[in-house]
């Protein structure tokens, strides 16, 4: 079939979804547009990657896909958004430069003229000039200064994502200081990892998991809500060619049987970290170590008071004034420093609010794994129980006990827990759900053995009535239910410890490919070469 075809088709199931207001089964489709059932359910599949929509089950155990009435596009920015992001960034882009040029030649300008005045004041010539500059009061720039300023491996446009990713680099490999000066002001470059990037540890969930994961899997992984999550899974049934089933209870599971394909046989990947160890750290003000703070401060506050006191100690000394003096050695110089400190001030409350988010998620993710191991358990949680463990896992932040509660309330809202109250007026919360979604995946691992590529058992057949497939179905869960409770401990790993993910290490990986690149051609293509 050609693109045009396709893409005809694709506009087709997009009216179709219009006229039904996002929400609909394959068959709905069918019946609107008169196309063939297994093109719609493709085209619907493939929507799911490209506009917002997750799946949802009807009591009759059908599939319902489920978008955004308006059917955006993931990833789509308004024009204006769009606009003012790319003149912010050109802006941004010019004061940077701006500020060097000020910061280091400045310096530099004032460095030379106060040593040039102090020398005019030992002579007692009050209008002295700069006579004697390659004499004993001379000022010559060290070139050092100017390595130190930029370093000669440093590509023009790498980000600095601060002094913990600095330290991941080689000793070669050394951040200009420039790059702190720029860290100061606006902040370390943030990491902007893409689609592909930020889907490799989910890929590596669902290969480790046998292909087969659910919506609570992947919730324990990211830390995310069950709604996200669920649009989440939407997106990568589209974007890798997964399939969902209904399981013989009406939980959703999603199996991707080519991401199973590999020459690799027996070797499962190894799971990537849950939610509880990829903690977030607090957003730094500026990325920078102490001391770089402190000397980019105090260049900084070195031009700010010579500038602001030249009248009276440089331009007598050196028979300087006139309105361009006073312009470009006094007015200009202050305003820029004044500017450059208020950089990190003006940034300071952002960064307070997005380090209450961070510690809001953290809570949430640490919860996540007392719930769930509970969960799993059959038992029961409470308020203050949850809140010790949180508060005896996040010992670096201050942990209230009405922010787990806020979160245990907001996770008993996503999976409809069940709500008790002791006579104590404890409020217990039982959540279900989360073993019903992780056997019905445990389950549709041991039924479907994409790790295996081998068909032991004839699960389905042509030949079956739907009344005979159902009933087949149960008689399989039933089955494998039993043993698979047995296995969901090994989902959990380490749920009493935390760790932190730092942001730069999801973009680590192409990161160290650009440095091997750099690095080979600051050594003239000669990988090999120690010197």
């Amino acid at each position: 079939m050609t693109s045009l075809a396709l893409a005809q088709q694709k506009s087709k199931i997009l009216a179709s979804l219009r006229r039904l207001e996002g929400r609909a089964t394959a068959g709905d489709v069918v019946a609107d547009t008169g196309l063939p059932a297994d093109t719609v359910r493709e085209g619907l599949k493939s929507l799911l990657e490209s506009h917002r929509g997750h799946l949802e089950v009807s009591d009759a155990g059908e599939l319902v896909y489920e978008f955004d009435p308006r059917l955006i596009e993931r990833g789509s920015e308004p024009a204006l958004a769009r606009v003012v992001r790319k003149a912010k960034q050109g802006l941004q882009a010019a004061f940077k430069a701006w500020i060097v040029v000020m910061l280091v030649v400045y310096f530099v300008v004032f460095v030379v003229l106060i040593v040039a005045a102090v020398v005019a004041g030992q002579r007692g010539d009050s209008r002295g000039g700069w006579g004697g500059g390659r004499g004993r009061g001379g000022f010559d720039v060290n070139p050092f200064f100017w390595y130190w300023i930029w370093g000669p491996r440093w590509r023009l446009g790498r980000p600095y994502y601060g002094h913990r990713w600095e330290r991941t680099l080689g000793k070669r490999d050394r951040v200009p200081f420039y790059k702190k000066v720029f860290a100061f002001v606006f902040g370390p470059d943030r990491p902007r990892p893409t689609q592909e990037q930020l889907d490799r540890a989910k890929l590596r969930l669902i290969r480790a998991r046998s292909g087969v994961v659910s919506t609570a899997d992947l919730v324990a992984h990211t830390g995310s809500s069950f709604d996200e999550a669920e649009e989440e899974m939407a997106r990568l049934l589209g974007a890798y060619d997964g399939e969902a089933a209904v399981s013989p209870d009406g939980e959703l599971v999603y199996a991707f049987p080519q991401l199973m394909t590999t020459v690799r046989g027996g070797r499962r990947p190894r799971e990537p970290n849950p939610a509880w160890l990829r903690l977030e750290p607090p957003l730094e003000l500026t990325g920078n170590t102490a001391g770089a703070n402190a000397v980019v401060a105090g260049m900084n506050g070195f031009t700010l008071l010579a500038s602001a006191t030249a009248p009276w100690f440089i331009f007598p000394r050196l028979g300087l004034g006139g309105t361009a003096a006073y312009v470009g050695l006094v007015l200009v110089p202050v305003i820029f420093s004044l500017l450059f400190f208020m950089g990190p001030l003006v940034r300071m409350a952002g960064v307070k609010t997005e380090n209450r988010r961070r510690a809001h998620r953290n809570v949430r993710r640490v919860l996540l794994g007392h719930v769930y191991r509970r969960a799993l358990d059959g038992e029961e949680v409470g308020v203050r129980e949850a809140h010790a463990f949180v508060e005896g896992k996040l010992t670096d932040q201050l942990v209230r006990r009405e922010a787990v509660e806020r979160v245990l309330q907001e996770l008993a809202a996503e999976l409809d827990a069940d709500v008790s109250v002791r006579d104590d007026g404890e409020v217990r919360y039982r959540f279900d759900e989360i073993p019903r979604q992780m056997s019905a995946g445990e389950a549709a691992r041991r039924r479907l053995r994409l790790d295996e590529r081998a068909v032991d058992r004839i699960v389905f057949s042509t030949a079956d009535t739907s009344e005979e497939a159902a009933v087949r179905d149960m008689e399989l869960f039933d089955r494998e239910l039993a043993g698979a409770d047995m296995e969901l401990d090994r989902y959990l790993p380490d749920v009493d410890r935390v760790g932190y993910e730092y942001d730069f290490e999801l973009v680590e990986f192409e990161e160290k490919l650009e440095r091997r690149k750099s690095r080979d051609a600051f050594r003239g293509g000669r990988p090999n070469d120690s010197g």
